[in-house]
């Protein structure tokens, strides 16, 4: 078993959104000790013990080692994961859906800042069916209204599915100008293979100019008219299933922090069955199903049917709130004996 320390915090500061958010009072699981940064002095914790934290390492901004005490120094795995039970068990459904509603809040922002070329790369991480694709979708396609209206090529396209590397290599260099993003959109096989990550890399670099290269002839690259050498001015967004910090394939775990080191990386923190289902509430209450025009007492009908079956699902999700939606629209008397056959475990 793994040794660490709880410590609590006396001084200190952690920036969300741009702001210096003081931690003083909060306790967090230790990764690494203070140590001295340019950027400023910090200590290294697991972000997940808290609410509203990403449930990752991250770093305290700190004066000295005096701002921090550890009071467990026995503090092992199993006392972490309890820790994290017991602090979301903590949150009300209120405090959860004002957190989950901020990353999302979050999610907005940083696309919208992707689309202008302010930020080069993020990763979207969530489990399926919570609205992180539909999120991101519908900021680029606002942004884009004007492109429609010019006649003129939209500036972002979304990936889904496998893509070679040298598939990966055109698309880059398809959407390689300033304000043009590539979404991958549960496209984890260019994390899996080495050549595209290391051209991933290359067009995620931290540098100035960002240059990558294909230095194999390729008659798909000139029959196409693309260079073995561009540079890449575009953005990338990455939306995945994956929670980076649960992989325990060695490979697969160097090749995330790879990119993740090039990226800001935003975890939804819906991971349970009760913050799904208090997503499902708080998207239906921002009025998900107002196209449907069905009285306020079916659609409260249609949660309520949810939540008392949520263990028998195929699928907690806003996929499934949506195709019992379609059932109560068009069987207004019947739609729960055709959601228990089609939407439900035998």
């Amino acid at each position: 078993m793994s040794k660490t320390a709880l410590i609590e915090i006396k001084e200190g500061s952690y920036k969300i959104r741009g702001n210096d958010i003081s931690v003083a009072g909060l306790k967090f699981p230790l990764i690494d000790h203070f140590k001295e940064g340019k950027n400023g002095n910090y200590v290294t914790v697991d972000g997940g013990a808290q609410p509203g934290f990403p449930d990752r390492s991250i770093r305290i901004r700190i004066e000295k080692p005096q701002d921090y005490e550890i009071v467990d120094s026995n503090f092992d795995q199993v006392k972490q994961d309890a820790l994290k039970k017991q602090v979301k068990n903590d949150e009300t459904d209120e405090q959860i859906m004002d957190r989950i509603g901020k990353r999302f809040k979050i999610l907005d922002d940083m696309t919208r800042a992707a689309k202008q070329g302010d930020i080069k790369a993020m990763i979207v991480s969530g489990p399926p069916g919570v609205g992180k694709s539909y999120g991101v979708e519908e900021q680029l396609n606002k942004d884009s209204a004007f492109d429609d209206i010019a006649g003129q090529r939209r500036k972002f396209e979304v990936v889904k599915g496998a893509m070679s590397a040298i598939g990966l290599y055109a698309k880059l260099y398809k959407y390689s100008d300033p304000k043009n993003v590539v979404v991958f959109d549960d496209c984890d096989s260019v994390l899996l293979d080495d050549l595209s990550l290391n051209i991933l890399k290359a067009a995620l670099d931290t540098s100035k100019k960002r240059y990558i290269s294909w230095n194999t002839d390729s008659r798909l690259l000139r029959s196409e008219g693309i260079p073995d050498r561009f540079e890449f001015k575009g953005s990338a967004i990455f939306i995945t299933n994956i929670k980076f910090e649960n992989v325990r394939s060695k490979k697969l775990k160097d090749h995330l922090e790879a990119l993740e080191s090039r990226c800001h990386y935003v975890d939804l923190t819906i991971d349970g069955e009760r913050e799904k289902m208090l997503r499902i509430k708080q998207i239906v209450r921002d009025g998900m199903l107002d196209d449907y025009d069905m009285p306020q007492e079916r659609k409260d009908d249609l949660i309520e049917f949810i939540s008392e079956n949520k263990a028998r699902l195929r699928e907690l999700s806003l996929r499934t709130v949506l195709k019992i939606a379609d059932l109560a629209k068009s069987f207004p008397t019947d739609w729960r004996d055709y959601a228990s056959t089609t939407v439900m475990k035998g």
